[in-house]
């Protein structure tokens, strides 16, 4: 793992401090036509850390038209899925070669720590466009439906047009090559609108689109707010598909702007999913598994488990264990390769997660660990476990930030009945040794996914989706091809089979 020295980030801070992030529009990089710009900020001290072009409409207008023309009478479409597997390896490649300066931008953007953004999610941008670059050919298989030796129907799949690409602010530069590659690979151009927290990495990921020379407008990027930019490439009516990434209530916002055009959604909304320990689990590894399911990436995940439910017989007990190893996370700067948690994103994230917290102490709740700032400069807060009561409102909202709340259960039934009891239904984490309980457990809680005696390992070619409010569709594998492709159906007679012959009889 690179550690960063004081030259090379002073020659990093240096190069963003001297320039406008630009556009990345039809193979060039713009800056607004207006001129105006805004800053992106550096969690750790709140300092400015760049400036960003500031896309409206009128950008969002020149990158839909790059896209459509790309698609229309460009070759990215029309090529060999094989030589589109080449750009893709080539994309991979390249993501290898500017790991550590994709993982210093990533850490002084988002404030993630640098053990998890150089250890495993500039690994996992790589493995995106690899994945999928050897999935390029089977993103258009079809099946044959014979009818006896009279009629044989068959499939096969085409690429949809433009996708509109939303990411959020916490992993960008993984979620964006998660959504990139399959719609790469499926034939589709796209626009990339990245969350205005963290835009840095798409610049450096549209560098990476520029050098491994794809074609001009198959991919554009355009930095803004998601009421300027955002919300005018969902409504465009040149994009045909828009996947998102983020909250659930601008999900619900994003619906209903592209609903005047009938817009197909991939959405990846909110969560707030529960770990179930049981007192026969193996309580060792279960206190590993949540402690770093919900304080990895500073609890800004979707799939953190923020709810704790305990059997009671050992509530006491494991609670406290777990309460313990958070107060003994390190907290530090995103660089400094021992820190654990780093910052929070933004200083009104913060300012929310403080809310909620100083909520939940209101309302009755017992702090076990942390529930407070750390430090005096930048978004810093410490690992957080509450013991709460089931329906207050920290236990039903989702926080995204590294605050655990615990709660003991009875039995099975209640267990489920509290697991199933919020309108999040993306992740849940079942512990124990007793095999049909996991099994029974995976099927009847509310969640798109279930992980037994594991924190959230993840294996590409499963979907990816959550039930309930937590988002619609499945993405990864070959479940993002439903999304990214059109299937087409054809029939072929094979004999003379009889038509009706309307309007040929006289009188």
């Amino acid at each position: 793992m690179q550690v960063y020295d004081a030259n090379f980030l002073e020659a990093l801070r240096a190069e963003l401090a001297g320039k406008v992030v630009p556009h990345y529009i039809d193979g060039a990089f713009v800056e607004s036509a207006s001129g105006e710009t805004f800053e992106t900020l550096d969690p750790s001290s709140n300092r400015p850390l760049a400036r960003v072009a500031r896309g409206r409409a009128e950008e969002v207008d020149r990158a839909v038209r790059a896209a459509r023309k790309a698609f229309d009478e460009g070759p990215w479409p029309r090529m060999p899925a094989r030589e589109r597997r080449r750009y893709l390896e080539r994309v991979a490649e390249l993501i290898e070669a500017h790991a550590d300066e994709l993982a210093a931008l990533e850490c002084l953007d988002t404030g993630q720590v640098l053990r998890i953004i150089r250890g495993g999610q500039v690994p996992r941008a790589a493995a995106n466009f690899r994945f999928y670059a050897e999935k390029a050919e089977a993103a258009f298989d079809g099946r044959s439906f014979p009818v006896d030796d009279r009629f044989l129907y068959y499939t096969f799949r085409v690429p949809v047009g433009v996708a509109g690409l939303i990411t959020p602010w916490n992993t960008p530069l993984m979620l964006a090559t998660w959504k990139l590659a399959p719609c790469l690979a499926a034939g589709n151009t796209c626009v990339l609108k990245p969350a205005e927290w963290s835009p840095l990495s798409a610049w450096m990921l549209a560098r990476i689109f520029a050098e491994a020379d794809l074609p001009p407008g198959v991919v554009n990027v355009v930095q803004g707010f998601g009421e300027e930019a955002g919300a005018p490439l969902v409504a465009h009516p040149g994009v045909q598909l828009i996947s998102f990434t983020g909250e659930t209530t601008t999900g619900k916002i994003i619906m209903r702007t592209g609903a005047e055009t009938l817009k197909r959604y991939s959405f990846e909304l909110g969560g707030k999913s529960p770990a179930l320990v049981f007192a026969d689990a193996e309580l060792e590894r279960a206190v590993d598994g949540v402690v770093f399911q919900i304080f990895s990436l500073n609890g800004e995940r979707c799939t953190a488990n923020s709810r704790l439910l305990v059997e009671r017989s050992i509530y006491p007990e494991f609670v406290e264990r777990v309460a313990e190893r958070a107060r003994r996370i390190r907290v530090g700067h995103p660089l400094d390769p021992e820190a654990e948690v780093g910052p929070l994103i933004h200083p009104e994230h913060l300012a929310r997660v403080e809310a909620f917290v100083e909520e939940a102490k209101r309302e009755g709740a017992r702090v076990l660990a942390g529930g407070h700032r750390v430090g005096e400069e930048g978004n810093y807060y410490a690992p957080t476990v509450l013991e709460v009561r089931p329906g207050m409102r920290i236990e039903q909202e989702e926080v995204f930030g590294p605050v655990l709340v615990a709660m003991p259960f009875e039995d099975e039934e209640e267990a489920v009945r509290i697991a199933n009891s919020v309108r999040y239904g993306l992740a849940a984490y079942v512990w124990t040794r007793d095999v049909a309980r996991a099994h029974r457990l995976a099927r009847r809680i509310e969640a798109g996914m279930v992980w037994i005696n594991s924190h959230n390992v993840r294996h590409l070619p499963t979907p990816f989706g959550g039930m309930k409010e937590s988002g619609i569709g499945r993405e990864g594998g070959e479940y993002s091809f439903g999304f990214y492709t059109e299937e087409k159906s054809v029939m072929v007679p094979l004999t003379d089979h009889p038509i009706p012959k309307f309007g040929k009889e006289e009188g």
